[in-house]
């Protein structure tokens, strides 16, 4: 392993010297406590501290509209496949963003593996940032056990004041460092200034819900007819919000998209939600999760109970989008804990 730090003085210079090599995509602020993942080419245009961006950095390795193939039939059968990809660097991305994105990288390297996704995430640089205090009441990912870097990045940087701690963690990350004449070796009191930081990180990130990481696919289990999902459900719009911005939805449409002239197109796969009336319809009309409390249901089973059976691992980060986001106030933590009060009266 490698540590090196990097003064505040030089992150201009550095995120200069990384534009000129690569595109930067980072968090931005766009106003009114809202920031979003785009291009930088200068630090100063980079928000450092922030709320979960408004879209996970998870568009860059599962665009929302993505062409497979492309076709034209003028001449005959002429399909061409389609591999679409762009090589970039992600500047900031948040412990509970990069789970997000382990998360899916499971999913598609799982046979039958995805070789778009593969050959996209194969040209994505991650370089995440450490939070050093809440984002705000929505996030829950103490309990999640997310607040501290576990992998999943090329470098870390962690804010220490007048300068950056950070952690080399692939051989990718290390030829950047390598190329840039910017950093520093970090010493032994660097190293216990981020002890410091993490202690006070354990007195600030508490379990959010009151529920342990081990138990909830158990509470699941338990609450499954639970009155409490009629309750969400009632409230529920089905308006898709929750899932179109969670870090680890990945659930797709495919999509012929014929030009005017019926000889020429594209497929394209975009983006879908559990959340639609018309995801879980079948041929006939039959549709196996027609009411709002069921589908509302599927989507905290898939988090935290389908997945953990199926991957062996969580598929909520714990950023609080979903919550953040849902326009019926329908929120993670609050659920959680109407289902623990249930088994616990």
């Amino acid at each position: 392993m490698k540590y090196l730090i990097l003064k505040k003085d030089r992150f201009n210079h550095f995120i200069g010297l990384v534009a000129k090599r690569h595109t930067i995509m980072a968090p931005v602020s766009k106003g009114y406590n809202s920031y979003v993942f785009q291009q930088v080419t200068y630090g100063d245009e980079i928000a450092l501290k922030y709320i979960p961006t408004i879209i996970p950095p998870k568009k860059y390795f599962m665009p929302q509209f993505e062409t497979f193939l492309e076709y034209d039939k003028t001449w005959g059968e002429n399909m061409n496949a389609i591999v679409e990809y762009e090589g970039m660097v992600l500047f900031g991305v948040h412990t509970c963003d990069i789970e997000g994105i382990q998360a899916i990288n499971i999913v598609f390297s799982d046979r039958p593996k995805d070789f778009n996704y593969l050959a996209r995430k194969s040209k994505i640089i991650i370089m995440g940032l450490e939070c050093n205090e809440y984002c705000d009441e929505f996030a829950s990912c103490s309990m999640m056990h997310n607040c501290l870097p576990d992998g999943g990045y090329d470098l870390f940087f962690t804010d220490l004041g007048d300068y950056f701690y950070i952690h080399v963690n692939t051989q990718l990350g290390d030829e950047v460092v390598e190329s840039l004449p910017v950093f520093e070796d970090a010493t032994g009191k660097n190293y216990i200034e981020l002890g410091n930081l993490r202690s006070r990180k354990r007195e600030i990130f508490k379990n959010e819900v009151g529920i342990e990481y081990q138990n909830i696919p158990e509470l699941l289990q338990k609450t499954k007819d639970s009155p409490v999902w009629e309750e969400v459900g009632k409230k529920c719009l089905s308006c898709g919000n929750c899932t179109n911005v969670c870090p680890t939805c990945f659930c797709f449409n495919i999509l012929d998209d014929v030009n005017l002239d019926l000889k020429t197109g594209r497929r394209i796969r975009m983006w879908d939600s559990c959340q639609n009336e018309a995801f879980a319809k079948v041929a006939g009309g039959e549709n196996f999760r027609k009411e709002r409390s069921a589908r509302q249901k599927h989507r905290f089973f898939k988090k935290f109970k389908y997945t953990v059976d199926r991957f062996a691992r969580y598929f909520c980060t714990g950023c609080g989008r979903c919550s953040r986001t849902c326009m019926a106030q329908i929120y993670l933590k609050d659920t959680l804990k109407k289902l623990k009060e249930e088994i616990t009266r």
